[in-house]
């Protein structure tokens, strides 16, 4: 199924979106899952465990990179990554169901190509499919957050007002990872060498700058997040965006005002060096930031100054704040912001809560800041995997890296992992929505989106049987097999759930069928 090249034309190019100020938001997550076999009688790699687990949807759509009914986007990645990128969505949790969709449904791709891979290469064949980042060879995979943002937000305002949010956050996002050194609180971190750069493999940076907006490119830019680890906690996968998404709230107001953001002073001297230095740190304590401008960082910090609860290092120190100081920090001129404007950030986020949020986020930073390991391993990955390890350690002393690597793994193999399905059943782990919720985002995209014409569009040339060509804001029927002529929509505006003249054309197209 080719890809359309996303172009703004027309009415579509110059008609202002209703949602081009205010605080609605699209957010969408692509993750890239690791393949592995073990048990084989034969060889079999890689490549030929992700070809088989494609077999289905190659039959279906003669490609291994389609689009679904409900909105999503699936399809092999360069090294034999399978992947699968979120239909779009209006608010965090919403975009958590709908990377749990994909979870779903990648489990049960790789379990129908174990039952094929065993009628090749024996029957005790087991298919691993890895929801991380970092497999057993040390190559590196992504998981990418999409946020849609106002043009006005320039690149240099991420880099400096929102990049180290996104650095410090991984105390709470972080799913963890074991290597030769030890434990690292975030999986990506040693592999992220550039700030930002319009590259996502040469150069790895943090954020992504291509500017492919999958909507009017006058008036919204697509934020790519490279930084952030795959996660299997839905808390977490919903948390990050939902804090990431106040951040975006704050930085994009003081545009449109004027006014300061808070942020200015924020900035990093070295990104890299800042990212790496927080991931080892496990006492959350040792490390200092060194900011670009820590004179103007320490009078930030008494111009937001507010209640210590934690009694925790407040950033103002002149060697810098900690990952944990620097959290606090934002925090603390998020929840001043949200005090304001929260109830219009509620109204343009479908079921969100605001201030709850902040509430949430100042109670995960007092955990941290305190060291309640139970508390933090119900709900963060890498402090359930810490916790996991750690009872290793206890059992066998000597313990060997192979062994902790092994487990590390398995709390991420989605298809034959045991780790995570045990510290759910054992209440160790929750998860926020159950399984037929799940499924019906499987079925059905969001609503409140225009991945709900998307859908509606592939089910329908599905149903009749007409190829199709689809990306995000392009749906197309070629002048062949039928059709008599080519007939194609763009849906520009990712905010809507009506579709123009063009759309309700195609519609009647496949109807005909």
């Amino acid at each position: 199924m080719p890809q359309l090249r996303e172009r703004a034309s027309g009415d579509a190019a110059s008609r202002r979106s209703p949602y081009a100020d205010g605080f609605a938001r699209i957010f969408g997550i692509e993750t890239e899952y690791g393949v592995s076999v073990t048990g084989a009688d034969t060889p079999c790699g890689s490549a030929e465990t992700a070809a088989a687990m494609f077999r289905p949807v190659i039959s279906r759509s003669r490609s291994s990179n389609t689009y679904l009914a409900n909105g999503a986007r699936l399809y092999l990645d360069v090294g034999s990554h399978p992947e699968y990128a979120a239909a779009e969505a209006r608010d965090p949790r919403t975009a958590m169901i709908q990377d749990a969709a994909g979870e779903s449904l990648m489990r049960r791709l790789a379990m129908q190509a174990q039952t094929y891979l065993r009628g090749i290469h024996g029957p005790r064949l087991l298919v691993h499919l890895y929801k991380n980042n970092v497999d057993s060879a040390g190559h590196a995979f992504g998981c990418h957050e999409n946020y849609l943002v106002r043009r006005q937000v320039s690149l240099d305002m991420v880099e400096r007002q929102l990049l180290p949010f996104l650095i410090t956050r991984q105390l709470i996002s972080g799913a963890g990872r074991v290597d030769r050194g030890g434990f690292q609180i975030s999986q990506r971190a040693a592999f992220l060498d550039e700030a930002i750069s319009s590259s996502t493999t040469r150069d790895r940076p943090m954020v992504n700058t291509r500017d492919e907006p999958h909507a009017d490119p006058d008036q919204f830019r697509r934020l790519h997040v490279i930084i952030g680890d795959s996660n299997r906690s839905q808390f977490v996968t919903r948390i990050k965006l939902a804090l990431t998404h106040l951040v975006l709230c704050v930085i994009e107001e003081s545009q449109r005002q004027g006014i300061a953001s808070g942020f200015e002073s924020c900035a990093l001297a070295d990104p890299s060096a800042a990212n790496r230095a927080i991931s080892v740190d496990m006492s959350r304590s040792t490390a200092r930031l060194a900011m670009e401008d820590q004179a103007g960082f320490a009078r930030d910090c008494q111009r937001y100054a507010g209640e210590n609860r934690s009694g925790h290092d407040d950033g103002s120190q002149s060697d810098g704040p900690t990952a944990l100081g620097l959290q606090y920090y934002y925090h603390r001129v998020v929840s001043r912001f949200v005090e304001r404007y929260g109830a219009r950030i509620d109204e343009d986020t479908p079921g969100f809560d605001a201030q709850q949020t902040c509430r949430v986020w100042g109670t995960l930073l007092d955990a941290l800041a305190s060291g309640d390991s139970a508390a933090l391993s119900r709900q963060l990955d890498w402090a359930a995997k810490y916790r996991v390890l750690r009872g290793l350690l206890q059992r066998e002393s000597a313990a060997h890296l192979g062994a902790r690597e092994r487990l590390d793994l398995d709390y991420h193999d989605i298809a034959n992992g045991v780790v995570y399905d045990s510290l759910l059943r054992h209440g160790l782990m929750r998860e926020e929505v159950d399984e037929s919720r799940v499924e019906q985002a499987l079925r059905e995209p969001p609503s409140d989106t225009r991945a709900v014409l998307r859908g509606a569009f592939i089910a329908s040339a599905l149903a009749a049987g007409i190829p199709f060509s689809c990306d995000w804001t392009h749906l197309a029927l070629g002048a062949h097999d039928g059709v008599e002529h080519r007939v194609e929509a763009v849906l520009l505006e990712p905010f809507a759930t009506s579709g123009g003249a063009d759309y309700e054309r195609l519609m009647r197209a496949c109807a005909r069928r």
